[in-house]
Formats: C-alpha cells, structure tokens, sequence
C-alpha cells in the first residue's frame, strides 16, 4: 500500500480543506488515503488504448427548448399574488444597512 505522509494529510487538511484534525483522525486518514491510492495504482494498469475518451458514461442530450419570445405578464398580473407590494413593485424585507 502506498505510504501516505502525515505532513501530506496535514497539508491537505489545513491549507486545501481547512479542516482541523485530531491525531485519531490524521492516522485513520493516512490510512484511507493510502487504500484510495492503492486503488488507483490497480486502476493505472487496465489497458484502456482502445476505449473512447468520454466527458460522460452516458450519451447526453439536451432535452431543453429553444427560447422564443412571447408575451409577457403586465404588471398588475406579476403582481397578483405577491405576500406584499407597495407603488407597483415587489416589497421585500431590507437586507442592506444604510
């Protein structure tokens, strides 16, 4: 099994996740780590030259529409049922401090 350095994990940890670890946990990590890498080294020797690259397992298709303009909502309908409106717009609940 690969070695897996506890610098490694602590590197991942703190600078890339920026997580704090227990020492229980940086041991158990080092040793899944090490399995996962392990994994891909029996990985690295299936022999793929003759498989297609793909961006997906599956064919994909857009199943989406065109866009195509039509008619809009007037204002009175867009406002039909918001919860509250004041002059003609939306009235929402202030977010920003003056």
């Amino acid at each position: 099994m690969p070695e897996i350095k506890r610098e490694e994990v602590l590197h991942v940890a703190n600078n890339l996740a920026r997580l704090e670890l227990s020492d229980d946990e940086v041991e158990r990590l080092q040793y899944e780590l090490g399995r996962i890498m392990e994994y891909f080294l029996e990985l690295q020797k299936i022999d793929t030259r003759d498989v297609d690259i793909t961006s997906h397992v599956l064919p994909m298709t857009n199943v989406l529409r065109d866009d195509q303009p039509g008619e809009c909502l007037s204002q009175e309908d867009a406002l039909s049922n918001a919860p509250d409106k004041i002059e003609g717009f939306f009235r929402v609940p202030r977010i920003l401090e003056e």
